[in-house]
């Protein structure tokens, strides 16, 4: 008998038993959790500079011209990059400037050169007013010292790590990504690449559950396949929870005599939890290691590992790597009713669709072991456990499988 906990309880206790990974310092890289906040000690830029290519000018120069009467003024200089102007601009002078080039003294906008003409005298003619500040960034626009660019908890991505670069702080503290072993339990699993026999299925969870680990950007350990066998078992959870930072085992997670996977996890530490209110799924392990590691043992129907996986060991991994957790969601309006199983919530798998402006969940009813169908679905909403069911045109969030 399984003594259940509510999908809110169990995540409660998830928060209680496990803390973030301690940081460590290396160089930022994409999908890196920072285990601080980032704060600018500098400007970005560090100079006025200009966003176009043209003359930099005094813009009260500028003011009146035309196509008709330009405004003619000597160029007194050219701007290089990389160098700060040696050379400052007076009322009625004007300089050659790049993209990117540091602003000389004295002028306050930048003309687009398609907008002047060389007559080839040392002068130009200006055809289109401009106003201060035109064409140009300031000092500190992106970013000035105090600034808080990242707070702890950011997971980085690439347009990040330049924002890091731009600060000349690519060192920064994050947190060490999880390392997660996988095992797969079962007598009747054989290899994807073997043809099953009678009463034996094709192994889906354990190449499954590697692929969501690593689209999560987490590091894996492959175990394999495990037999029915308690002191085999015993051996290959052992051996994972020494190598890695968290184990997940899929299969056995039940209390029928061979679902063995709860007599092992209570041998190797303190089981937790064992069973989630929530329909597929119920039969959920979680238990830590005597030095703090997660034990999670999931169902072994494929769907049902999948939305266990989605919906806590996700959670879960993003509280052990210091990341705040979230879902990419749809708010939907179902297309037709649905039934609950009420004293446990209900995972329904939907289709999403578009008709005359508004976002459909179409429902998708399957069993819980039936991995087509849920490859077949955009997503699935959860109905809570003390609701009997939803009505045709109820609003739903839908979170997305991809």
């Amino acid at each position: 008998m399984l003594n259940v906990l509510t999908p809110e309880e169990a995540l409660r206790l998830m928060e209680s038993q496990f803390q973030p990974r301690q940081f460590v310092t290396e160089d930022a890289q994409v999908g890196d959790v920072l285990a601080e906040d980032v704060i600018a000690s500098e400007c970005v830029p560090d100079f006025d500079r200009s966003t176009v290519d043209g003359y930099a000018v005094l813009a009260k120069d500028t003011f009146g011209c035309s196509e008709a009467i330009p405004a003619i003024l000597p160029v007194v200089g050219a701007v290089q990059m990389g160098e700060r102007p040696d050379f400052s601009l007076t009322p009625g002078t004007c300089a050659a400037i790049p993209t990117g080039g540091a602003l000389p003294e004295g002028a306050d906008c930048a003309v687009m050169v398609e907008y002047t003409e060389d007559y080839g005298d040392g002068t130009i003619g200006i055809m289109k007013s401009a106003a201060p500040g035109q064409n140009l960034i300031f000092r500190g626009d992106d970013v000035k010292p105090g600034d808080v660019l990242f707070h702890a908890g950011h997971r980085l991505t690439a347009s990040d790590v330049g924002a890091l670069a731009a600060l000349g702080r690519l060192n920064v503290r994050v947190h060490s990504q999880p390392l997660v072993g996988v095992i797969s339990t079962g007598d009747e699993l054989v290899s994807p690449e073997q043809t099953p026999g009678p009463g034996q299925v094709r192994d889906v969870n354990l190449p499954m559950l590697l692929a969501l680990l690593t689209q999560w950007g987490v590091k894996i350990r492959d175990f394999g396949r495990v037999p029915d066998d308690e002191p085999l078992l015993l051996e290959r959870v052992r051996a994972a929870s020494e190598q890695c930072d968290m184990v997940l085992i899929s299969g056995g997670s039940s209390v029928g005599q061979k679902d063995a996977v709860c007599r092992v996890l209570e041998s190797l530490g303190e089981v937790l939890m064992h069973g989630i209110a929530i329909k597929p799924g119920k039969p959920t392990i979680l238990a830590k290691t005597g030095d703090g590691k997660p034990l999670v043992g999931l169902p072994g129907h494929p769907a049902a590992a999948y939305y266990i996986a989605r919906l806590f060991v996700k959670p879960l991994l993003d509280r052990l790597r210091g990341e705040q957790h979230r879902e990419q969601t749809v708010t939907a309006k179902l297309t037709e009713s649905v039934n609950a199983n009420h004293g446990r919530a209900q995972i329904t798998a939907c289709r999403l669709e578009q008709r005359d402006g508004e976002t459909l969940a179409v429902p998708i009813r399957s069993k819980s072991g039936l991995i087509t169908q849920l490859a077949r679905a955009d997503g699935f909403f959860v109905i809570p456990r003390d609701c009997e069911g939803l009505p045709q045109g109820a609003a739903v969030d839908v979170i997305l499988n991809h």
